[in-house]
């Protein structure tokens, strides 16, 4: 057991979101499914209750608890990107697998979680401080996914 574990709750479906995760993202692995001993508010006995999985390294926990909370922004998981193709590969597929788009990288899948997709340009750019982190960071303020070619050419002025 790992002395630190994100817990993230779902209705219903965290067996699903982990295996979307686990198939999407490089370091990530399928763990245990514990199926509930008894009813419970969000379920019923037998039913998954939680699964233990790995998404990029970071070891989680998905409890279906039904609905009573709701994911936002306050959390996400954070991916640093070698390029535009590796930002266009995680991108399109939570967008496209029914998630939505957000502001400067952000982007929610459609179980609610959030997530940054964040080029390493961007992340070096914003490093540099100064005059380069400010025209990385103008760059990005307008974008939804991260154009690297345009925060290249911000960061050369």
């Amino acid at each position: 057991m790992n002395k630190n574990t994100v817990c993230l709750w779902y209705v219903s479906d965290a067996e699903e979101a982990a295996r979307f995760y686990t198939g999407l993202f490089p370091d990530s692995s399928m763990g245990k499914v514990h199926y509930a001993p008894s009813d419970y508010p969000g379920g019923k006995q037998g039913a998954a209750l939680t699964v233990d999985f790995t998404v990029a390294g970071i070891p989680c926990i998905g409890l279906n608890g039904g609905d009573v909370f709701k994911h936002n922004e306050a959390f996400s998981f954070q991916i640093s990107t070698e390029d535009q193709a590796e930002t266009d590969l995680y991108w399109n597929a939570i967008v496209g697998n029914g998630g939505e788009e957000s502001q400067c990288g952000w982007c929610r899948d459609k179980w609610g979680i959030s997530w940054q997709i964040t080029p390493r340009a961007l992340t070096e750019a914003m490093m540099q401080g100064g005059d380069v982190a400010k025209r990385a960071f103008e760059a990005m303020m307008p974008m939804k996914k991260i154009d690297v070619a345009a925060i290249e050419a911000a960061v050369r002025g």
